[in-house]
């Protein structure tokens, strides 16, 4: 039974449109982003999201729709389940709520339309037009009140009314703006393809008849206009024209036409450059701003003389963005671009170009990714898994557009300021000095031998002072702090010293004895605690010139490894210790035990860094313990009676953390964990939160909360030290590095700690679109490139692994293998790609072992036992390196062409995605005593599926994802009583994604047997929207709770639409349909149950039985989710 949570949600925008929606003064800009809705207002700075609503359904349409009598607008949605739905927004909830819905207008008897589904509405609101099938046009009349029918509420629709027409492969459409006494009859216009290939216009004018009590209503669209001579081949898009010239314009590829539709004239100029159009949007009544396929941006203005006669039109250049999907004019000269190959634009108009105001970052598409790294830490229980821990990058974009971005989910940080190179720092402390503003000033960096100070001015400026008030900068600072009274706090190995703020002066010093050195120390405003030689615990009164109000020399408990004084619980010390790997709660005031705990069995773990923190406003303090072997145990402190309890142990690295609280403005504090997987720890939803940081190489961080950097950190690496700010929680970070390529392939090796990468590159030469394919070696720290390997002409990258390779030694070598396939249809027909071996020198350059020439594309490629496994038209090939040339091994026929392999090395199994037969299954056995290799199918899933990519997952089981969104897990019928039935792929488990995965990579998890996770993560996917996607299987002690939690969630959950959960998740391809997911459960849905107000979690607990109860009701049920929550 598997499990589904996106990491990071769709980011490609295809639809976006500007209405009136959340007031009736001011326009916002909707975009849809998969099946998302987010809302954005127009303000000084840019756009600014207002609303997001997810939905059932993947958005294909948007148009807005206006009431004669309301100043508000609604918008109509369209989704690619043939469900539409008109929303509005209500201002008491603050949020989208549906007016009306149609479940589904699908004809099942009509096929669907070839080119995209479109949505028009007539200019004077009296009705719509759907395009959904070939041949058939969808006319739904819009009820104004009144006139035709009575009606409860304005701007709503009528029943849909089909029209049959006979213009099939259209490329676009549009309802012509009404001439005067035009206006009860609209027309709508038609540019398609006929059966002959050739480019057609024609205009038809609707007529609606109301049908009678018990009739349905009918619609004609009556032929008026036809236009089959004069149109260029590569004529794209119809823009209607507004008074007072009316008619329309057609955009092609070469030409620019203007259609004067009452004396069926055509006006027809030629564009300077030829180019493919792709969007548009109107400026005003005679301009326009087009896009074309290339980013560039263009004016288009008609030349009217006379009042309403077209002599012309003028096309200029006006500048670059991103290759847009849609176009939006906001106002003022700024435009909205939005974009599925590259990042989504505000751009200002102006006379010396275009200039990009606001970005809004896309990664979509991702052609390929690859986990960079997964660390070892868990978040939760010490067997949980974090996708914090995995860095992945992408291939993201397409052409000038292209990229590689660098996706992570944790709590990012902003760089403020660089101080300077600075190595080794050992700690920081921050300070203030004596303004008596409160806010921090002074930095002080300890070093080994030394201690260095930086002064923070008022005007952002920064001095390294030699000296500060009587501070001792000449050998290593363990403690510095303001305490009571403006006093200075310095701990050094051998002395403490009290400093007046104001004039510098040392008030008084405690120096140790025997020339022992202090190795801990810790302080609040009362006390300070020393720990002398390990041994020895010592407290000093700060109220009385640092008095020694207690000593304790510890002899059972062994030396000491830790201490801390709380600044939020006043009357305790709390110390860990090595040899007894225990943590004790002691009197500071006497020393003596409180409690005292053994937080490990192991002799390894030992208490190496302690913090009390108030986490969570509601709760009682918590107590952090990080051991060595990189554990951290908490517990519960309780204020009254100090004692501990609840103790819940998690994993950060394999390292001991350093913890660093970070207060808030709330009273509460957040907690810095520095480790080689550093951690932000926080207070969410009532729970505490472990998030990865972007830190990756923080040595020691402290609060530096000053007027210049308010709410900042001062952190150190072993490099340097700097300011920044750093999130409250945790949220997809996204690093990018533009290309201006195509990133089609992309393969990471950590031993290289580079990536090799498979670019396309396109350019025009002389009007003509040159396409040029690329190796590129690349670093994997700067994305710097190393090395460039081009490929031959009209030769493009097709795969790219990096794979150990068995040579002529025997031994296994890394290498990065390229696959290729041949554009041009003059090259030998025997010869359709090339297979290349590339080796990396020790000077980081790409050398060529071996090419081979191959009869077919080359796919996809892959390793086993050594050998390169190639993917080929119709054929999949076993290649050995011998004598640096590759020798066929042995070859396996797919049913049509093989899309993608999966290879699991220890059971010698190959999975083969055919582009329409599904995953087959192959074993590979190695010749040996004269007998040749083989590679046999052993497999297969006998249904029809257009494969895309799949993956492997565990013992006989799979995970093939499809062309039209769907996930299927395949297991192998081992058991099956006939030989038949053991050669079956049976699907497992089944969903509607709803968005093309174009890779998924499988990686493997550690399990703690003792005490298994609920959900065992096994794969990322990375979806044609940008989304990036975990999953996971469940145990199966968590699968009837959580199929019985989605199944009471789904009604629960509503939808923009009232589109049924089941209706939306269900398996769908063009050969069967389903009624619901099969033992697959969507995470999005279930983590909508922290969301739902109490009474509801209770009735949904309380339905769920004996299974809900056994979890421990809503508590233990909210404990679930929230740690299925953190997976990602």
């Amino acid at each position: 039974m598997a499990y589904l949570a996106p990491i990071h949600r769709p980011t490609s925008i295809r639809h976006a449109i500007k209405l009136r929606l959340l007031s009736s003064q001011e326009e916002s800009l909707v975009v849809a982003k998969a099946n998302r809705l987010e809302i954005y207002s127009q303000t000084t700075d840019g756009l600014m999201l207002s609303n997001s609503r997810s939905l059932y359904g993947k958005v294909t349409m948007l148009e807005k729709l206006r009431s004669p009598h309301s100043e508000m607008e609604q918008l109509f949605v369209g989704t690619d389940r043939y469900m539409y739905f008109t929303v509005t927004w209500d201002p008491n909830m603050r949020q989208l709520k549906t007016v009306r819905s149609y479940q589904d207008v699908a004809d099942k008897t009509s096929r669907d339309s070839q080119t995209d589904d479109r949505c028009l509405v007539d200019p004077n609101g009296s009705c719509m037009a759907l395009l959904l099938f070939d041949g058939i046009v969808t006319i739904i009349p819009m009820l104004q009140g009144g006139k035709q029918r009575p009606s409860g509420s304005d701007g709503l629709f009528a029943d849909p009314v089909p029209a049959r027409i006979s213009d099939l492969f259209i490329r676009s459409a549009t309802f012509l703006y009404p001439q005067p006494g035009e206006r009860e009859r609209p027309r709508i216009a038609f540019l398609y393809e006929d059966s002959q290939q050739r480019v057609c216009l024609s205009i038809r004018r609707l007529d609606h008849d109301i049908g009678g009590t018990g009739d349905t209503d009918s619609v004609d669209l009556e032929h008026v206009i036809s236009m089959r001579e004069d149109l260029e081949l590569g004529a794209s898009h119809l823009i209607p024209v507004p008074a007072p010239a009316y008619g329309l314009l057609v955009l092609a590829e070469s030409s620019i036409s203007y259609v004067d539709d009452i004396n069926e004239d055509i006006l027809t100029n030629s564009l300077d450059a030829v180019t493919q159009f792709v969007a548009w949007t109107a400026i005003d009544n005679q301009r326009w701003l087009i896009a074309d396929e290339f980013g560039k941006l263009y004016f288009l203005m008609l030349l009217i003389e006379n009042g309403d006669e077209v002599t012309g039109w003028k096309l200029d250049f006006v500048g670059q963005a991103s290759r847009a999907s849609v176009l939006v004019y906001l106002g003022a000269g700024n435009v909205f671009v939005g974009s599925h190959q590259g990042d989504s634009q505000v751009v200002s108009i102006q006379k010396q170009g275009v200039e990009v105001l606001q970005t809004i970052s896309n990664i979509a598409p991702i052609l390929d990714f690859t986990i960079m790294d997964m660390g070892n830490r868990g978040e939760g229980q010490a067997n949980e898994y974090s996708s914090g821990q995995a860095r992945i990058v992408t291939g993201s974009g397409a052409f000038q557009d292209g990229s590689l971005r660098s996706v992570r989910s944790g709590v990012g940080l902003e760089d403020q300021g660089l101080l300077g190179e600075m190595d080794h720092v050992t700690d920081l402390f921050s300070l203030t000095s004596s303004d008596g503003t409160g806010k921090v000033d002074i930095l002080i960096a300890s070093f080994v031998g030394e201690t260095r100070v930086c002064q923070f001015r008022p005007d952002g400026e920064v001095e390294e002072s030699t000296e500060y008030k009587s501070f001792s900068l000449s050998t290593t600072t363990l403690l510095a702090a303001n305490i009571i009274n403006g006093r200075l706090l310095q701990v050094t190995e051998f002395s403490a010293r009290l400093i007046d703020s104001e004039n510098g002066m040392v008030l008084t010093e405690w120096s140790t004895s025997d020339e022992q050195k202090i190795t801990a120390a810790s302080t609040n405003d009362e006390s300070l605690a020393l720990s002398v030689g390990g041994l020895e615990l010592i407290i000093l009164d700060l109220g009385e010139d640092l008095r020694v109000k207690a000593k304790r020399r510890f002899r059972d408990e062994g030396q000491v490894s830790c201490i801390h004084v709380p600044k939020i619980t006043s009357g305790i010390c709390i110390a860990g210790f090595w040899q007894s790997a225990a943590v004790t709660l002691l009197n500071i005031d006497t020393l003596d035990n409180i409690q005292k705990v053994v937080v490990s069995d192991d002799s390894a773990s030992i208490p190496r860094s302690i913090l009390l923190a108030q986490i969570l406003s509601d709760q009682s303090p918590t107590l952090f313990i990080a051991l060595a072997n990189g554990e951290v145990v908490t517990f519960m402190v309780d204020p009254v009676s100090k004692s501990l309890s609840s103790k819940k142990t998690i994993v950060l690295g394999t390292q001991q953390a350093a913890f660093q609280a970070l207060p808030r403005d709330d009273g509460l504090s957040n907690v810095f964990a520095t480790c080689e997987h550093p951690s932000l720890i926080y207070g969410s939803e009532g729970r505490i939160v472990y998030s990865a940081v972007t830190a990756e190489e923080a040595s020691c961080v402290c609060s530096f909360d000053s007027e210049v950097y308010p709410g900042a950190i001062a952190i150190a690496t072993q490099e340097d030290l700097r300011i920044a700010l750093v999130d409250t929680e945790r949220t997809t970070h996204v690093q990018t590095l533009p290309v201006g390529e195509t990133v089609r392939r992309i393969a990471y090796s950590s031993k290289l700690k580079a990536f090799g990468i498979g670019t396309i590159h396109r350019s025009l030469h002389h009007n003509q679109e040159v396409v040029q394919s690329h190796f590129k070696l690349a670093d994997e720290v700067l994305f710097k490139e190393l090395d460039n390997y081009e490929l031959k002409e009209e030769e493009l990258v097709e795969s790219v692994i990096r794979a150990d390779i068995r040579e002529d030694s025997g031994e296994l070598v890394e290498r990065f293998v390229v696959g290729t396939a041949y554009l041009d249809d003059n090259q030998d027909e025997s010869i359709r790609g090339r297979i290349i071996v590339f080796a990396v020198t020790m000077e980081r350059k790409l050398r060529v072992i071996t090419e081979l020439p191959v009869k077919g594309a080359c796919r996809a490629l892959g390793a086993i036992s050594g050998n390169i496994v190639a993917a080929l038209v119709k054929t999949v090939v076993i290649y050995a390196l011998e004598n640096s040339h590759l020798r066929k091994l042995t070859t396996y026929r797919t049913s049509t062409a093989p899309i993608d392999l999966a290879i699991h090395e220890p059971s010698s199994q190959i999975a083969i995605a055919d582009l329409m037969k599904s995953v087959s299954i192959c074993t590979y056995k190695p010749g040996q005593a004269g007998v040749d290799p083989t590679l046999t199918e052993t497999a297969r899933h006998f249904q029809t599926a257009w494969g895309t990519a799949v993956s492997y997952l565990g013992e006989d089981t799979w995970l093939e994802a499809d062309a039209e969104g769907n996930l299927m897990v395949l297991r192998q019928n081992v058991a099956g009583v006939t030989v038949d039935d053991r050669r079956r792929l049976e699907a497992e488990s089944e969903i509607r994604l709803g968005e093309m995965v174009n890779r998924i990579r499988s990686f493997d998890v550690e399990i703690d047997a003792k005490n298994p996770a609920p959900v065992v993560p096994k794969a990322f996917m990375g979806t044609v929207d940008g989304s990036i996607y975990l999953f996971g299987l469940i145990a199966p002690s968590h699968r009837d709770l959580l199929m019985r939690l989605q199944s009471s969630l789904a009604p629960m959950v509503q939808s923009l639409g009232d589109v049924p959960f089941n209706a939306y998740r269900a398996f769908k391809n063009q050969v069967r349909e389903a009624e619901e997911p099969y033992r697959f459960v969507d995470g999005e849905l279930i983590e909508a149950f922290l969301d739902l107000p109490s009474a509801q979690q209770d009735e949904i607990v309380e339905g769920l039985g004996e299974v809900g109860k056994a979890k421990g009701g809503v508590e233990g049920v909210r404990e679930l989710v929230e740690g299925l929550r953190r997976l990602h």
